[in-house]
């Protein structure tokens, strides 16, 4: 998208910021990287549409939320990212004569504060969500988990946005859903405006409506504390990284297979895999977005050649080289 395209967006009533060559090291938690040739942080569900429908065909877009499992590279990103986080914070606690209730997050709602909600109004499951550092958006895009949960498992249903900016609404069945894998599956599904066939193209959560059965308010409260207590004691939280980086293979974990090929504390530039936890990559405040990279290929490479595992990334590393 050129400066004259930027110029005639701005000038179709959108009600957000519009930016051009924004640094992303100051949207993603490993506070590295390159910058975006433009972003967009949309006043609410219905500017986003509005941005969407008027960039130009074949735009690259990117929708990012606390930027918690991404890595732009140095060389940057040609095209545009939408921020959620401000916008789709809506969040909502819906009861009816039946057990249990639901919840609807919109994608920008912090995971912690999903699990907050529950456990004040005494429903149970969704406890882990306090220790993902992410967004719903985010953790409904690669099915998040920890401590035993998952976010599919609490999903009733969920809310997307096509590339044209219509809305949809989509159930459990409509996806292949896996560990740390959330793919679309290809038949036809209807959408909320009434709209049919769309069949394939890009869409990006925009809500999700959880099912949880009844609980214990202060039993999930008390589960909460001792996950972020465990989470605290286990994970460097104070140096800029951005969660495990690489998926569990089966059987396994991730941080044991680096840390038995000698790898925890390794060092490049400002980067280093943590000697708190190996599955963690940490920016000491000097790091590039290729010393994070080269220590990812590093831990995949040395782990493959001694253990013949391949080890599958949980980040998303996006951009060109510098």
């Amino acid at each position: 998208m050129n400066m004259s395209e930027q110029q005639q967006l701005s000038a179709n009533g959108l009600r957000g910021e519009l930016r051009s060559d924004e640094p992303m090291a100051r949207h993603v938690s490993w506070r590295a990287g390159g910058r975006v040739r433009c972003a967009y942080a949309p006043a609410d569900l219905d500017d986003m549409a509005l941005f969407l429908r008027g960039l130009p065909d074949g735009e690259q877009v990117h929708v990012v939320g606390l930027g918690s499992n991404l890595l732009v590279r140095d060389g940057g990103l040609d095209g545009t990212v939408i921020f959620t986080h401000w916008a789709l914070r809506g969040l909502q606690v819906m009861r009816s004569d039946k057990p249990g209730g639901e919840i609807r997050a919109q994608a920008g709602v912090a995971c912690p504060k999903v699990a907050r909600t529950a456990a004040i109004n005494n429903l149970a499951g969704a406890e882990f969500l306090a220790g993902i550092p992410g967004t719903i958006g985010g953790a409904l895009a690669m099915n998040a988990g920890c401590y035993g949960g998952e976010t599919w498992n609490l999903v009733a249903q969920v809310e997307t946005i096509d590339r044209a900016g219509n809305l949809h609404v989509r159930t459990p069945q409509h996806y292949t859903i896996g560990y740390r894998s959330v793919l679309p599956r290809s038949h036809q599904m209807s959408s909320i405006n009434g709209d049919i066939a769309y069949e394939s193209g890009q869409e990006w959560f925009v809500a999700a409506t959880f099912r949880m059965p009844d609980g214990d308010g202060e039993l999930s409260r008390a589960t909460i504390k001792n996950l972020l207590a465990q989470r605290i004691a286990a994970q460097p939280l104070g140096m800029p990284n951005a969660g495990s980086v690489f998926r569990n293979p089966p059987g396994d974990h991730a941080a044991r297979l680096i840390e038995a090929c000698g790898l925890k504390g390794r060092r490049i530039g400002g980067a280093s895999i943590s000697a708190k936890h190996s599955n963690f990559i940490v920016n000491d405040g000097a790091a590039s977005a290729a010393d994070i990279e080269a220590l990812i290929e590093l831990a995949q490479n040395t782990v493959q050649q001694q253990f013949g595992v391949h080890l599958e990334r949980e980040v998303r590393v996006v951009g060109e080289r510098a």
